[in-house]
């Protein structure tokens, strides 16, 4: 078996077609195809299977895929090893993240690698499903990802290393009866207009589960992912928002409060993912040490 036979069968699992691979390689489908055909040559069983116009992985073709990933893992360390001889530390590690952990990390980030020596990171932002943040490892080296209590873990394909337990609390004006309570009952919004994310994204399964706690539906009146947006709305229109305690950033609206829900537990764990072998690169160690600093201090200042 050759390597590029296994990478691309396990960049097929992870991508979901052969023209994704080849898009992503920068190489033609049929370069991909012949590949996969050489190794299905060494294989007993079949390694794929015809869904609809797709080419996907049967059982036998994922263990495989997740047996490249170990590979994969080995070389990475077989590289550093090699390259801890080096006596510069610095290189480039791309980070990407959702919008509010965008807002609270990014900088920090920025401002405690700034010295000489350290990893320059590159840096996006995504507005995605969660089932999609596993993804975005194939091309970034760390991504900041979000799933709400309750919810499948993340793939094998990826390796989380835990940052926060974020609690959601409601935003509310501070004129809002709501507001004057220490903590508030899912009973106390059935009356209560929303402000939720679009649907299919994690905060908004959270908003149906409180209404379904306090007996009713939510009456969402507008739906916005970015929580500085859905802040400004709130403040202009007297609706209520979930919104995570620690990203939220509210020093533009003096005239909102968060107060925590009376349920306990309710809230999203915010993860970094990477690839396996991503993590044995001495850089993105490094960054990811600073980024597990930040999250910490993010618990803290509240």
């Amino acid at each position: 078996m050759e390597l590029g036979q296994l990478r691309a069968l396990r960049a097929l699992g992870e991508r979901g077609s052969i023209a994704a691979v080849a898009a992503a390689m920068h190489v033609t489908p049929s370069s991909v195809s012949q590949q996969i055909s050489a190794l299905q040559r060494q294989s007993p069983v079949p390694l794929t299977f015809k869904d609809g116009r797709r080419t996907a992985l049967t059982d036998a073709g994922r263990a495989l895929a997740a047996a490249a990933i170990d590979v994969d893992v080995a070389l990475e360390r077989a590289r550093q090893a090699v390259t801890s001889f080096q006596d510069e530390p610095s290189g480039p590690v791309s980070v990407a993240a959702f919008h509010s952990a965008g807002l609270a990390v990014f900088g920090p980030l920025i401002a405690g690698l700034s010295g000489p020596g350290n990893p320059h990171v590159h840096l996006s932002d995504f507005d995605v499903a969660q089932e999609h943040f596993p993804a975005l490892t194939a091309d970034h080296d760390l991504v900041l990802a979000h799933r709400l209590v309750g919810s499948p873990t993340w793939p094998a394909t990826v390796r989380p290393e835990p940052l926060l337990f974020e609690p959601l609390d409601i935003a509310v004006r501070r004129d809002h009866p709501l507001a004057a309570k220490a903590s508030i009952e899912p009973a106390d919004l059935r009356e209560a207009r929303w402000v939720a994310v679009h649907e299919g994204f994690p905060l908004e399964q959270a908003v149906t589960v409180i209404a379904g706690i306090g007996g009713g539906e939510a009456d969402v009146i507008h739906r916005i992912n970015e929580f500085r947006v859905a802040a400004a709305v709130v403040s202009a229109s007297g609706c209520i928002a979930l919104m995570p305690r620690y990203t939220s950033d509210l020093r533009e609206h003096p005239d909102l409060v968060l107060r925590p829900l009376s349920h306990p537990g309710l809230g999203r764990h915010i993860d970094c993912l990477a690839r396996p072998e991503t993590l044995e690169r001495a850089t993105v160690k490094a960054v990811l040490a600073q980024i597990k600093t930040i999250a910490t201090a993010l618990t803290q200042a509240v």
